[in-house]
């Protein structure tokens, strides 16, 4: 079922939780919404189920206007972060539930839920434990449980409210891949909402950034990160130094140095940012005598394959607004061996790529 939504408004008091949010979602697509807190995800994600109704604004299901259904007439399902299974029954009844309560004319027979349930549980790999009670299940085993109940009434749409927030990362990594297999086999329309920038980019089709109840881009996991929209987004997506500086004709200048942004020739003397991923940088000993800004190693932590570095400029004037910026950097843990820098080291950073936006006028 796809979905489209239309100039979407919602208040709480004097809050303006969304902000003419209009979004198209297609039929079997695994939509991300990402953002920090309070940036409006989860009221979305209500507002699409039926939990929350927006002050203006229209959403329609395939086309069939469900601005105004209740929640019961929607055909959503829901996964929320901690579980909400029911503790006094067993898994079997846990998924069955739902079919259970529908009413008698809908209501399948007895052996067409059992059938049904079994099947669920063989989906979700955990069959073997119908007659466990949720107590007895481990964080990811009741996650999953929950996802089967979810679709055991055949949502038309199946909605995660940070489905994984609750768990260590060992088991989050686990279950986001199972996820993604799972939605490969049932094609069904699915919305989760995550703040894990990591989750979002590794299991949807599109992820939609928001930000103070705005969408700021959406994109497929590549495109908004290889193309961040706005200083937001290259902020939220991955680890990022920002440079303050000035572009004058298509040339961005900061702590003595030169970037190119062509996209701003038409530009004269405007305040802008540079901002670069840590594994942008080109790092050379001070002693190489390269352009750049110079710099000392205050830390430097191997993590597996690649060396964290922690830089402080020293060679910038106290004017200079980057003067007192730690400059964060990444490189490979050979390359770093072959560079023979160990912390209080002098270097020379300079970035290999950088991505400049314009400061906005108020």
């Amino acid at each position: 079922m796809s979905i489209e939504i239309r100039s979407l408004y919602k208040r709480f008091g004097n809050f303006l939780a969304l902000q003419d949010i209009n979004l198209d979602i297609e039929s079997g697509e695994l939509l991300a919404l990402l953002g920090p807190s309070g940036c409006g995800k989860t009221t979305l994600l209500r507002v699409i189920a039926g939990l929350e109704s927006a002050d203006s604004g229209s959403i329609h299901f395939s086309g069939e206007d469900a601005t105004h259904l209740h929640v019961r007439e929607r055909n959503v399902g829901f996964v929320f972060q901690h579980y909400a299974l029911f503790r006094h029954m067993t898994v079997f009844d846990n998924v069955a539930f739902g079919l259970k309560v529908k009413p008698r004319h809908l209501r399948p027979s007895a052996k067409e839920i059992e059938k049904k349930v079994y099947d669920l549980l063989k989906l979700v790999q955990l069959d073997w434990l119908a007659d466990r009670y949720p107590t007895q299940l481990s964080g990811g085993q009741r996650q999953r449980i929950a996802l089967a109940r979810a679709l055991a009434v055949e949502p038309k749409v199946l909605l995660l409210d940070e489905p994984f927030g609750a768990l260590d990362a060992k088991v989050r990594k686990e279950l986001r891949r199972w996820l993604r297999r799972l939605h490969d086999d049932l094609h069904v329309t699915s919305i989760f909402v995550t703040h894990d920038q990591e989750e979002a980019l590794e299991v949807s089709d599109r992820v939609v950034l928001m930000n103070r109840g705005r969408i700021e881009q959406t994109g497929s996991p590549q495109q908004v990160w290889a193309e961040p929209a706005s200083p937001f987004v290259y902020g939220f997506l991955g680890d990022v130094n920002r440079f303050e500086g000035r572009v004058d004709r298509g040339v961005m200048h900061f702590s003595g140095m030169e970037l190119p942004a062509p996209e701003f020739v038409q530009e004269s003397d405007r305040e802008a940012f540079a901002f670069v991923r840590p594994h942008d940088f080109e790092i050379k000993p001070a002693s190489h005598g390269a352009a750049g800004i110079s710099a000392e190693v205050t830390r430097a932590l191997a993590i597996g394959p690649v060396v964290r570095l922690e830089l402080q400029p020293t060679g910038l004037a106290a004017s200079d607004p980057n003067s007192s910026k730690l400059i964060e950097a990444s490189i490979g843990i050979e390359h770093f061996e072959e560079l023979g820098i160990r912390e209080t080291d002098k270097v020379t950073v300079r970035p290999k790529k950088a991505r400049v936006f314009l400061k906005q006028e108020n």
